[in-house]
């Protein structure tokens, strides 16, 4: 079963040994650049979640469709009988909200413009001048839709998997995948691409058909199981619409070290500081990463901040998903409950038609189960 925070897939065979694999793809992102010519950021450590593959796994840059594969796991000893994958989506767009704050401090730094062009101390144009005459780049429709080299990450993820588990990737069992994603678009989206780069593999050198033309058919959407916190009431009272559940991140947005930051900013691109915020240095921070994930391009936001910073921004965006997604309300984690319930119920399904098998009954489980 192939699964992520939108998509679910599921395979199965009935091989000698059983083996169960969970598999679980957080990082969805790439830059558009050749290998041999990658822009870099000395901050990309620090991005999370929007942190470039290539960044993550650089082992991925000589073949990005080549499987990395762990001795021990594939040992002849065993079969994989089932495969269950929780993926996340790829590349995308920053959201509207993102963009908003951008288009905010972008006409901040045209308003403040030190003259025109006029130079800066060291005999330069300053930052903030050379940022607002950066192009913005991002527009309210884009809205964290998946960008082109997001589907090309979700393409090559499927070859690799396939390389990786041929026998649960057989073409026999191709018709029997399923996949499931939540209703958001990049989601859907990638989990279209996901089967395209199963068509690859199957059909290689072969233009891939409408994902709706597809044997398996396309990805089904269930946002109940693939967003499970929309459909939770408790995780939407006590925390999701809880004016007090961040209560420590906003702390921490008007604590020293978010301050720090702030007059150091503001000081870089010659603004006043009370014109900035938490929110908008935090936007700032991450369209460096956007920049070199959509773009291919060491933009001049990332030459806004140095390693420290970066530190204390990665702290930032860590706590505030602490507290909504992580372990500070048990909700958070009781609320997942019906999709791992789900994934488990797959797997035990798999094992039992690997008794079945052994014992001489036909039975009919799918091999790969892919959520998204």
């Amino acid at each position: 079963m192939l699964r992520g925070p939108g998509r679910l897939v599921t395979v199965s065979v009935a091989p000698v040994a059983a083996l169960a694999v969970a598999l679980l793809s957080s990082l969805s992102r790439c830059s558009f650049l050749e290998p041999e010519h990658p822009a870099v950021s000395a901050l990309s450590p620090y991005f999370g979640t929007k942190t470039r593959y290539e960044d993550a796994n650089p082992g991925l840059l000589p073949d990005p469709e080549a499987p990395r594969r762990d001795p021990e796991l594939l040992e002849d000893t065993c079969t994989p009988v089932q495969l269950v994958a929780l993926i996340r989506h790829g590349t995308r767009y920053p959201t509207a909200k993102q963009i908003r704050k951008l288009r905010q401090l972008h006409g901040l730094l045209q308003a403040r413009r030190s003259g025109d062009g006029r130079a800066g101390p060291a005999g330069g144009r300053n930052l903030g001048a050379a940022l607002a005459d950066w192009p913005l780049g991002y527009a309210d429709w884009m809205d964290g839709q998946l960008v082109e080299k997001g589907r090309q990450d979700m393409r090559q993820l499927a070859l690799r998997l396939a390389s990786l588990f041929p026998a649960l990737f057989s073409l026999e069992n191709y018709g029997r995948l399923q996949l499931v994603t939540s209703s958001k678009h990049r989601c859907v989206d990638s989990g279209a691409a996901f089967l395209q780069g199963l068509w690859q593999h199957y059909h290689p050198g072969l233009p891939p058909p409408d994902v709706a033309d597809m044997e398996c058919g396309p990805p089904r959407i269930n946002d109940k199981l693939m967003r499970f916190f929309d459909h939770c009431e408790k995780f939407l009272t006590e925390v999701e619409k809880n004016a007090t559940a961040l209560y420590h991140v906003e702390a921490f947005k008007t604590g020293p070290e978010m301050q720090n930051i702030l007059k150091k900013v503001a000081a870089t691109l010659q603004v006043p500081v009370n014109n900035l915020n938490a929110d908008l240095i935090q936007v700032a921070f991450f369209t460096c990463s956007f920049d070199l994930a959509i773009k291919g391009v060491k933009s001049p936001w990332c030459d806004v901040f140095d390693i420290d910073d970066a530190k204390v921004l990665e702290y930032l965006n860590d706590l505030k998903q602490y507290w909504k997604r992580g372990y500070g309300y048990t909700i958070n984690s009781r609320s997942s409950c019906t999709l791992f319930q789900d994934i488990f119920q797959h797997l035990d399904k798999a094992i039992e038609q690997k008794q079945r098998f052994l014992d001489g009954f036909a039975a009919v489980c799918p091999p790969i189960t892919v959520r998204m």
